[in-house]
């Protein structure tokens, strides 16, 4: 299946809601900079819009009414609660939890290297412990936060010391987190935490692409744990299929 819409200008971030249902929808983000830009827009899986997060058109930091400036990525939780990464470069350096009525629960937004403080967010992801992870691009590390209540809990930056993290996901069994790294055409297995300490970060597996295949963005099929890579530099997505040896999952 394919469709095409106006209403779309530059898809960045994609993500299947419900896919586990017979009524799954699409969410994507869309960074343009025309009419149709700055916004979070919900397709049915035949391409009719549903609904827009944000302000079409108008690139900004407001709640009330909610704007965004190049949404980068939304995780939607199974609970209907959304994750959103607001800032693929624009004004914005945000994370915002929105609740399924897409009220804004909580928000960190400030620009910086502290704690909680962001340069360009650039993906988004929730485990099973209420943790959200974020891709903290521009300061090359991943900061974890409490669910629930907001509060910072660690950062990951030892793993990326040659190059950014630009997208994060947890494989099906919650084991393993996937990262992507753009500029050193990487994708690693990173182990995920048990619940507690979030600890220092441990590379698993690496798997090396090939020069200027740039990948951005990954997602992962939760019945199969296919993995499937968006490149920029190649023009081309691919997909990885999982087996193991032993214990181990490459």
């Amino acid at each position: 299946m394919a469709w095409n819409t106006t209403t779309l200008e530059m898809p960045h971030g994609i993500f299947l809601a419900d896919a586990a249902t017979s009524n799954p929808t699409v969410w994507i983000t869309d960074v343009g900079s025309g009419p149709y830009g700055h916004s979070v827009k919900q397709y049915s899986p035949s391409g009719n819009l549903l609904q827009v997060l944000g302000t079409p058109g108008k690139a900004g930091s407001s709640l009330t009414p909610l704007q965004f400036d190049q949404p980068a990525e939304i995780f939607v939780h199974e609970s209907g609660e959304m994750y959103i990464v607001d800032g693929d470069g624009g004004l914005n350096n945000r994370l915002i939890k929105l609740s399924k009525d897409q009220e804004v629960l909580w928000m960190h937004g400030e620009k910086g290297q502290g704690l909680a403080q962001f340069y360009i967010p650039h993906s988004v992801t929730v485990d099973n412990a209420q943790r959200v992870w974020v891709a903290d691009r521009g300061n090359k590390r991943i900061q974890v936060f409490n669910s629930i209540t907001g509060d910072w809990l660690g950062t990951w930056g030892s793993c990326f010391t040659e190059d950014a993290p630009y997208s994060v996901r947890l494989t099906p069994d919650k084991k393993y987190f996937v990262v992507v790294q753009l500029n050193t055409n990487q994708i690693s297995l990173l182990d995920a935490p048990p619940v507690g300490l979030i600890g220092q970060c441990r590379v698993v597996s690496v798997i090396q692409l090939a020069d200027e295949v740039k990948p951005h963005l990954v997602d992962l099929d939760l019945k199969t744990g296919a993995l499937y890579v968006a490149e920029i530099g190649a023009q081309q997505a691919q997909k990885f299929t999982p087996f193991s040896l032993g214990e181990n999952f490459l």
